[in-house]
């Protein structure tokens, strides 16, 4: 490892960005660390693809004064760049541990500023206005936050990452998605502290398939509508997902006094083991404030959310919440939903409220939707 290494990196970029015809490809080679504080790669580039292969591994400062300073949202940034390939199986280490620790164990007087600092280091890996991205193979753990973050992107295609983070490290989502479309992200395993996967506001045509979630907080929307934000999302879609031990399921999340819609959302085929709270609606989120939301004449609405083929088991007693505004959410569809509880003769229950829709074939029964209840087989859970 060297400390001026990013120059090196930076040198190479400007190589492989600026190089015409074909695939430039740089290969970090397997048995090699490489040490990187904070770097930007910048687009556009003059070839219209470019391949970056890390075989060996790319690591974190080993302090968190040698991160370089407060302000940064990004430890890797990868902007304006059209038809990025980066693959590979090594490993892509953010050293989350040490920003962690220094959060809880700074003494109280401290812990405020120290706080701050810490929550303005984001994301491991940021890519932003890049479009005909590929991300495969790839190792990325213990990012001080969120571990791969897209923004502003268009046609991504995200296959055989490997997510990892202790289940107690706060804030570190798996792969966090904003103002983004034509997003695939297949076949993947994510456990962290945080959402496995976070769909925020400007989303559209997100479709998620094949992923092993837990630890974590789940697959989640939201949330949107903050600080009285518009924000629109649409046509995610879930499908052959798995959660094992997460706090959470499948959940989308508004905030009182935002404005906007989440429509044609749904989860298709989940598979539960001993996850808590399976499916949630919240349109009352209030990010765990202990006074809760104060009544907004405003809501993000919440139409056309189908829950289809969940199976499993729960560990909590309250599987099923439809927490809905006034305004209500409209046109939400459960279809085969068999949840029993992961701890024997617990019983589970479904809570909703201004909750608007069809439920067919699911246990617990859902009170506020109409139609056949199938829960006389699943009593004596």
């Amino acid at each position: 490892m060297t400390a001026c290494m990013e120059k090196a990196f930076t040198k190479a970029w400007g190589a492989l960005c600026g190089a015409s015809g074909g695939t430039p490809t740089l290969v970090l080679p397997p048995g090699r660390a490489f040490s990187l504080k904070p770097v930007k790669f910048e687009g556009p580039c003059k070839s219209s693809s470019i391949h970056i292969q890390v075989a060996g591994n790319i690591v974190a400062p080993s302090t968190v004064a040698a991160w370089g300073g407060c302000g940064i949202l990004f430890w890797l940034c990868f902007s304006n760049v059209n038809g990025l390939v980066l693959d590979g199986s090594g490993h892509i280490d953010g050293r989350g541990s040490q920003w962690w620790n220094h959060v809880m164990d700074s003494s109280a007087k401290h812990r405020k500023s120290l706080i701050n600092y810490w929550q303005l280091m984001w994301q491991a890996l940021l890519f932003y206005n890049n479009s005909n991205l590929k991300l495969s193979g790839l190792n990325v753990v213990n990012s001080p936050r969120s571990h791969v973050s897209l923004n502003d992107c268009k046609g991504v295609s995200i296959s055989g990452l490997k997510i990892t983070a202790p289940g107690n490290s706060p804030n570190t989502d798996g792969i966090d998605v904003s103002c983004s479309s034509h997003v695939s992200i297949v076949d993947s395993t994510i456990g962290t502290g945080d959402d496995c996967i976070a769909i925020k506001g400007g989303c559209s045509n997100i479709n998620i398939t094949g992923i092993n979630c837990g630890p974590g907080h789940g697959i989640s929307i939201g949330s949107i509508g903050e600080n009285g934000a518009t924000e629109r999302v649409e046509e995610v879609h879930v499908r052959n997902c798995n959660f094992t031990g997460t706090e959470n399921g499948a959940r989308i999340k508004t905030v009182p006094g935002g404005s906007g819609f989440v429509r044609r959302i749904t989860f298709e085929q989940i598979t539960l083991n001993a996850a808590g709270s399976p499916i949630i609606i919240d349109q009352r989120y209030c990010d765990g404030k202990k006074e809760g939301c104060p009544d907004q004449p405003k809501a993000v609405a919440v139409s056309d959310v189908t829950f289809t083929g969940f199976r499993g088991t729960s560990s909590d007693e309250q599987v099923i919440t439809l927490d809905c505004a006034a305004i209500g959410c409209n046109n939400i569809r459960m279809v085969q939903v068999a949840i029993t509880s992961s701890v024997a003769g617990k019983r589970r229950t479904a809570f909703c409220s201004h909750a608007h829709g069809t439920a067919v074939s699911t246990a617990p029964p859902v009170p506020c939707l109409s139609g056949r209840a199938f829960a006389w087989k699943f009593l004596t859970d």
